[in-house]
């Protein structure tokens, strides 16, 4: 049996079960009403893992939540083709797979081999947790030009090893390696 948390107790970052789904916390807000005998309000900006879609609910401060079945596994990266992606758990070496809805745009970071967190959710996939961080080479980019400045945050395009395309300064050139921020999508320097 799952442990119950109040709704009050539930913190942002936090994980919990809601109407049999497991949830994020992006942001909590408590309401203490001024009124003699009045009801303390926690509405809470939460995120579906399963569904990824993003809402506000409000609930009553006694309401009960329960603690998901949560599991986060390492994993690394095999291939993708059309049903999905497919990752092997570095622990029982079993073949687990995601549907591109599950993946999102975690495809543009992954290369074979890569190691990674997969969450489960009952012992089923259901998300990845990628780095802050992940080392891309530059596959194609403009050559920089005599002239142009490597200061003053002047950037060119330039496609990388997964496909994605992001913005660097000029002095990088094809082959290099550099850091992209998973978070942002953007340059995060040399590797």
């Amino acid at each position: 049996m799952a442990a119950l948390l109040d709704a009050i107790d539930v913190k942002k970052k936090m994980y919990f079960e809601f109407e049999n789904a497991p949830y994020y916390c992006l942001d909590v807000e408590v309401s203490t009403p001024t009124a003699r005998g009045g009801q303390t309000l926690v509405r809470l900006k939460m995120r579906n893992l399963l569904t990824r879609a993003v809402f506000d609910k409000t609930f009553k401060a006694s309401d009960k939540l329960k603690e998901p079945d949560l599991e986060s596994v390492e994993a690394s990266y095999l291939y993708s083709d059309g049903d999905g992606s497919y990752f092997l758990d570095q622990t029982t070496f079993e073949t687990l797979s995601l549907s591109p809805e599950k993946l999102g745009d975690a495809l543009d970071f992954l290369l074979e081999g890569m190691i990674i967190q997969l969450e489960k959710y009952n012992g089923n996939p259901i998300a990845v947790q990628l780095p802050a961080q992940v080392e891309l080479k530059v596959e194609y980019t403009e050559p920089a030009v005599r002239g142009d400045t490597s200061s003053g945050g002047v950037t060119k395009a330039a496609k990388l090893e997964t496909g994605m395309e992001i913005k660097v300064p000029f002095f990088i050139k094809i082959g290099e390696a550099v850091k992209v921020n998973t978070e942002t999508r953007e340059f995060a320097g040399r590797a």
